[in-house]
């Protein structure tokens, strides 16, 4: 059948028009986890899903100096916690962390770390606006400093985190030092880790909001990172929820 010029033209027009029409409605690129090392060593990432979750790169794996990994998160629903492992060695076919340590294994799938340890943890691609929530808690103590930066989000979407190194300033009580007892401080404990009690721990009387209360442990905390948690019933405003995002990057010693 032959096609007049203007036939041909109008069909060119819907084409187009149709093309167009299939990149607007094409689906958009997934959320992006990207974790950046500016720490002046070598540090080994490690993710730990929660309960339902998959585990990502296999759970943890070396990030040189000045160096970043990005990797997609699942479309669906995912939740779980980010934290750095430091003082990293291998001797004698074994590997070992001083701090964030997943039973001497380089990938941790899905093995939670030592602690004290910074951690980020994420509830990503829930609720009616695919909300990604993030916060950085220092409730299991600290060791290395972390920030989450969300990019291309829309409505609260925050930078959150501990940009101050706290091993310089940690109470005595709560140093962990590595070699034990004679090396440097590697890790800030929590009042919890360090003398075990109910109170500290938010354990059996003390676990609920009206009893689990500030301590002056996870004030010293608080003081130097306020946007993160600092004990277990801490303000559940520090969870921050931020629409579709784009990329959720993980900062080392931002």
């Amino acid at each position: 059948m032959a096609y007049s010029s203007a036939a041909i033209t109008a069909l060119l027009f819907y084409s187009t028009i149709t093309t167009l029409t299939s990149f607007s409605q094409a689906t958009p690129p997934g959320l992006i986890l990207t974790l950046v090392n500016n720490c002046p060593y070598t540090i080994y990432p490690a993710i730990q899903p929660n309960s339902g979750s998959p585990v990502l790169e296999k759970g943890g794996f070396p990030l040189t100096t000045l160096t970043h990994r990005s990797f997609p998160v699942p479309n669906h629903h995912w939740s779980g916690r980010i934290w750095a492992r430091t003082g990293c060695t291998h001797y004698n076919g074994k590997f070992h962390c001083a701090t964030g340590d997943c039973n001497h294994q380089i990938e941790c799938n899905g093995l939670g770390g030592a602690t004290p340890a910074t951690l980020a943890q994420f509830s990503l691609h829930h609720g009616h606006n695919d909300f990604s929530s993030y916060g950085v808690s220092l409730v299991d103590g600290f060791n290395i400093p972390m920030t989450v930066t969300p990019h291309e989000g829309k409505g609260v979407c925050p930078v959150v985190g501990c940009r101050a190194n706290l091993l310089a300033t940690c109470p005595a009580k709560l140093q962990l030092r590595y070699p034990a007892g004679h090396g440097p401080v590697v890790a800030c404990k929590s009042g919890c880790e360090a003398f075990g009690t109910d109170e500290f721990c938010c354990r059996n009387h003390y676990n609920s909001p009206q009893t689990c209360r500030a301590s002056s442990y996870s004030q010293f905390f608080k003081h130097a990172c306020p946007a993160t948690f600092t004990y277990a019933h801490d303000s559940p405003s520090l969870m921050h929820e931020c629409s579709s995002p784009r990329e959720l990057k993980v900062i080392f010693c931002h």
